[in-house]
């Protein structure tokens, strides 16, 4: 009766020192966290955002707050991205090409017509490839927690329906500030206008530009089809999204922390990923049913904004260079 006392009270004792504790990770001390992105409320990205925080909360016994920042409301990605790297802001999430800014290689995920299916992708982005793109980052004063996901973008504009190249001429088109988006819009025959996603609705509003490229779901969430007539899915580039803390902060964590945050960053990934994925033909209904024209490209066409786009992809494929390229054509090869 003794012995079988002595192992229930055994078994009680881990429950009961994590009860009084609050976490499974060991040491983990009260930090409050800034986690900045572009994207509005009830957009699948800052539904992830905020899986990430409620996951923090649990898991750090309520130690770790993380106060989710959406809508742009710190900056623009590029602004927000400095506010990092001098540990003003502690974290964000943006789409992964805008970091080529610092470090050439990234822009390998903005290369049009790259990733076939969003679970190629993943296993490219999961793997070796987005590791060695990873390691670039703490120089830059960034740590990657892994990837999450926007999706494949598409071309919209109120001036009239795009079902061929020929229909692109001349349209202002905003575009993310990355080089590889001004030389990819610009070889498709129109005007690229880089500029902050904070500043896009009103740009459209008053016609500093014609038209825009984002996924489904920010054309909802941003309420661009009260601004926009016209869509045609190109799915010229599928955006992974990068989810980076400031290294400053990152260095100031313990060993227990830090593996909290990278599991968390998985776990929200997964849900993330999900509910992206489940909204994606939802996005698509409501985009039609607020009024919006969509065109598809005919396999011919596909093929000549294909080719149109080669001379990118090429000039590219120098400047990111031959490991980083070797490496992602492998990846690729073997996510088929």
């Amino acid at each position: 009766m003794l012995w079988t006392t002595k192992r229930a009270l055994a078994g009680l004792a881990i429950p009961l020192v994590l009860a009084m504790t609050g976490s499974a990770y060991g040491e983990i001390r009260a930090h409050e966290v800034k986690f900045a992105g572009a994207n509005q409320k009830g957009h699948p990205q800052v539904t992830g955002m905020e899986k990430f925080a409620e996951i923090m909360k649990a898991k750090s016994g309520g130690k770790i707050v993380v106060n989710v920042f959406p809508g742009g409301v710190l900056g623009g990605d590029v602004q927000t991205v400095s506010a990092l790297q001098g540990g003003v802001v502690q974290m964000m999430v943006l789409n992964a090409g805008i970091l080529q800014n610092l470090a050439k290689p990234f822009s390998s995920v903005d290369l049009p017509f790259l990733f076939t299916s969003p679970q190629q992708a993943d296993k490219v982005m999961d793997g070796p490839f987005g590791d060695h793109l990873n390691a670039m980052l703490p120089a830059k004063g960034l740590v990657s927690l892994g990837y999450w996901e926007l999706g494949f973008r598409n071309l919209t504009n109120k001036k009239r329906p795009v079902a061929s190249l020929d229909d692109l001429k001349g349209l202002k088109i905003r575009i993310i500030q990355s080089p590889i988006m001004v030389d990819l819009f610009g070889a498709l025959g129109t005007n690229a206008v880089p500029l902050a996603y904070t500043e896009l609705y009103t740009a459209l509003e008053t016609g500093t530009v014609d038209g825009q490229e984002n996924p489904y779901a920010n054309i909802i969430a941003a309420k661009f089809y009260e601004v926009q007539k016209y869509l045609t899915n190109t799915r010229h580039i599928y955006n992974p999204q990068i989810v980076i803390v400031s290294k400053k902060f990152w260095d100031g964590l313990n060993a227990d922390e830090q593996k909290l945050f990278k599991d968390a960053a998985v776990e929200a990934r997964a849900f993330q990923r999900k509910v992206n994925r489940e909204k994606d033909a939802d996005f698509l209904k409501q985009i039609k049913e607020r009024g919006m024209q969509v065109t598809d490209l005919t396999p011919a066409e596909l093929a000549k904004f294909q080719a149109a786009v080669k001379p990118v992809v090429d000039k590219y494929t120098n400047d990111i260079g031959a490991e980083t390229m070797k490496l992602l054509q492998a990846e690729l090869a073997k996510a088929k």
